[in-house]
């Protein structure tokens, strides 16, 4: 029999998707044809009108997932470019329909700086795999650990959270699980061992992301409005944040492992660890070594001493890779370029609401400066778990994070005393990465679950636990700075 080509064009439909989608483009047709008055915002224009439907398609394609999270970002970019652009169809520029967009604007969505500081990551960690970077740094690092299991648990927990500052969390994920695979033959097999180290790498993995801007797209997302020239413009680099998250990092791996220790101890005392992978020795090796240390430097120095920001950064290692050699065409298969899209499609929602004046209109219409500032926190911040927990929790920063953008504009001085807008922003990307509670929260887990070493109901009850105190520590810790700043 002849293999099935891959690459033909499928034929199947799952009819349950397309009633969905089709449900989803009613609903978007309606709003998109309502009164303005509907809306309760004085002065709304029909292009905001427009960004509006847009929002809501792309919210319920998202939680949904009728079709790829990734489509729904090209398709959000896709749509405002025929419809709310000035270079949309000649049926959507009518007189009076307000201020239209720049389509090159939309467009440069997918070009964004902080779109180029994500592509390092991913360039980094095809550098280092390719290399063997990862696999000498692992065996290196894991040494000082000794072969006590529960030291060892440590070593795994704060190795992979290292990994995953630097890597996506996903490769960190599926390359630990590797190095572990001869550790399980060696391991009691009714014992909890298995558990224990098979769940510390998602766990790890997860909150280990948090420590760095290209840890987990959640975080370049509230970068990029936190630091929008014509938003906040706070200016928050690479130092600034991992200033702050990396020791939050390590605190929770810490009370990760004495959590993961508690539910599964081992029977096993010790183990005898061998982390085999090949490590390339030609000059290429060297390139990458210096090139990581070069790159990671330039992003922890300030601005002020360098000269050079952190976006324009990232392009070093992706030249200096291209021209040498250590990156090929090939490689470049490897992005994961659907992630993304998402990213670029959430960045051009909030162009939407900016560009178009709705989310002024929003802040005048509505009395955003009446609301509760640590009740937008914490409720913000629940919905971010509770939705990441189902969906991408890329899929769910690129949601909440404009309409907080706009809520926070709203609320003005008001914020001054949880330590502003940014609490609330950062908080959304400490919520997106301790959301992992099943299998399908985030892939990390879902590679970890793969392995068959570990039941949805052991990943559900220290996911809960991790994620949840994870989450109320780095709130706590955010507020705490924000009082500081407030009173000083």
């Amino acid at each position: 029999m002849a293999e099935e080509n891959s690459n033909a064009l499928s034929t199947h439909i799952d009819m349950k998707k397309l009633w969905e989608l089709l449900s989803i483009v009613v609903v978007t047709v309606i709003i998109w044809n309502l009164p303005t008055s509907t809306f309760g915002i004085d002065g709304l224009t029909v292009v905001q009108q427009r960004i509006i439907a847009i929002f809501v398609f792309a919210t319920l394609s998202w939680l949904t997932e009728c079709i790829p999270a990734w489509a729904t970002s090209l398709s959000i970019m896709t749509i405002m470019c025929v419809t709310v652009s000035k270079n949309a169809f000649g049926v959507f520029k009518h007189d009076g329909v307000g201020d239209l967009l720049d389509s090159k604007e939309i467009m440069a969505s997918f070009a964004d700086p902080i779109i180029m500081l994500f592509l390092a990551g991913f360039i980094l960690a095809i550098a280092a795999s390719k290399s063997g970077l990862d696999t000498l740094l692992a065996r290196n690092l894991i040494k000082p650990f000794g072969k006590k299991s529960e030291n060892v648990l440590l070593g795994f927990l704060l190795i992979t959270g290292l990994f995953s500052m630097f890597i996506s969390n996903t490769a960190t994920a599926a390359l630990m699980l590797t190095f572990l695979t001869p550790v399980f033959a060696a391991l009691p097999a009714t014992g909890k061992g298995r558990i224990a180290l098979t769940l510390s790498i998602p766990v790890a993995a997860n909150l280990g992301g948090m420590g760095t801007p290209i840890g987990t797209p959640p975080n370049l997302i509230a970068l990029k409005y936190l630091n929008d020239p014509a938003g906040l413009n706070m200016n928050i680099d690479f130092f600034h944040w991992m200033a702050f998250m990396t020791p939050l990092v390590i605190i929770l791996l810490i009370i990760s492992w004495r959590i993961i220790l508690h539910f599964y101890p081992f029977t096993q005392k010790t183990i005898h660890l061998k982390i085999d992978g090949e490590v390339h020795r030609g000059w290429r090796m060297w390139v990458v070594i210096i090139t990581f240390i070069i790159t990671i430097l330039l992003w922890v120095i300030p601005k002020d001493v360098t000269g050079i920001d952190t976006n324009t950064v990232s392009m070093l290692p992706m030249g200096i890779f291209a021209i040498t050699g250590v990156i090929t065409a090939k490689d470049l298969q490897e992005i994961n370029w659907s992630v993304i899209w998402m990213v670029a499609g959430g960045f051009a929602i909030g162009l939407g609401m900016n560009g178009s004046g709705l989310a002024d209109a929003a802040i005048e219409s509505i009395p955003f400066g009446n609301w509760s500032p640590i009740a937008i926190l914490a409720i913000s911040g629940l919905i971010c778990y509770f939705l990441s927990n189902f969906i991408s929790n890329t899929a769910t920063a690129a949601l909440l994070v404009p309409i907080l953008a706009v809520v926070c504009r709203g609320m003005g001085d008001k914020l001054g005393g949880i330590g502003g807008t940014s609490t609330i922003l950062i908080g959304i990307a400490i919520a997106a990465s301790t959301a992992m509670c099943l299998p399908i929260s985030t892939p990390p887990n879902a590679i970890a679950y793969s392995t068959g070493l570990v039941k949805q109901n052991e990943m559900l009850k220290v996911g809960l636990t991790c994620g949840l105190i994870s989450l109320i520590l780095g709130y706590l810790l955010l507020y705490f700075i924000g009082q500081i700043h407030f009173i000083g």
